[in-house]
């Protein structure tokens, strides 16, 4: 995600006068008050929307083409800042990126808008395909990325299909914040799974594997 400041700018077309970072700003915060009203996306029209934001309808529609490409910038404000990877070791940068996944959960749990946000977002397909493109997608190339990279300094063995092992890490942190809520996301969670599945991902200690 970007900062509020600093998000990825909306999916519509821009049409007619400047942006207005502050405009957007009281756009994007205005569909975060009704969805943490409980408003579902179904009943979160542009003219509610404006309404809450304090502008006119015309200044939604020339940020963005309609309802699912504001709400498609709300979920990418919504988002937990991308984490600065340390560069160290494959290890150390696969520990950073699945922390995040972590927060994101503990985020998700706490935060009603989160809440009701991803739970609403996989019911409206365009919504959803544009959130995979903008956020899911560059999570999964900085992953794909960061183990290709192992591969190339050794501390990964060349033998390893990457989209397989990127879902063996990413899956079990994904399956405790997501589908499991009742279980527990404790701190350390990341760097369990990643030197659990580099146990077995790692090329072996020496020329005869010992």
């Amino acid at each position: 995600m970007s900062s509020a400041g600093s998000h990825p700018k909306p999916c519509g077309p821009a049409r007619g006068r400047p942006r207005s970072e502050a405009v957007e700003r009281a756009i994007l915060e205005g569909v975060m008050k009704l969805l943490e009203d409980g408003v579902p996306l179904a009943e979160l029209s542009i003219e509610r929307v404006a309404r809450t934001a304090g502008v006119g309808k015309a200044t939604i529609y020339r940020r963005w083409a309609g309802k699912e490409d504001l709400f498609a910038d709300v979920m990418r404000a919504a988002e937990l800042p991308e984490p600065e990877l340390p560069g160290t070791s494959m290890r150390d940068d696969l520990i950073v990126l699945l922390e995040s996944v972590r927060l994101r959960g503990v985020a998700s749990r706490s935060s009603l808008i989160l809440y009701n946000a991803h739970a609403q977002m996989k019911n409206s397909p365009k919504v959803w395909a544009a959130y995979h493109a903008n956020v899911i997608a560059p999570r999964r190339k900085l992953s794909l990325e960061v183990l290709r990279r192992g591969q190339r300094t050794g501390e990964l063995r060349t033998d390893v299909d990457l989209e397989l092992a990127n879902d063996l890490l990413v899956g079990p942190m994904l399956l405790r914040s997501v589908l499991r809520p009742e279980l527990e996301l404790p701190e350390d969670l990341a760097q369990q799974i990643v030197d659990t599945a580099l146990a077995g991902l790692r090329p072996p200690a020496g020329p005869s594997g010992t």
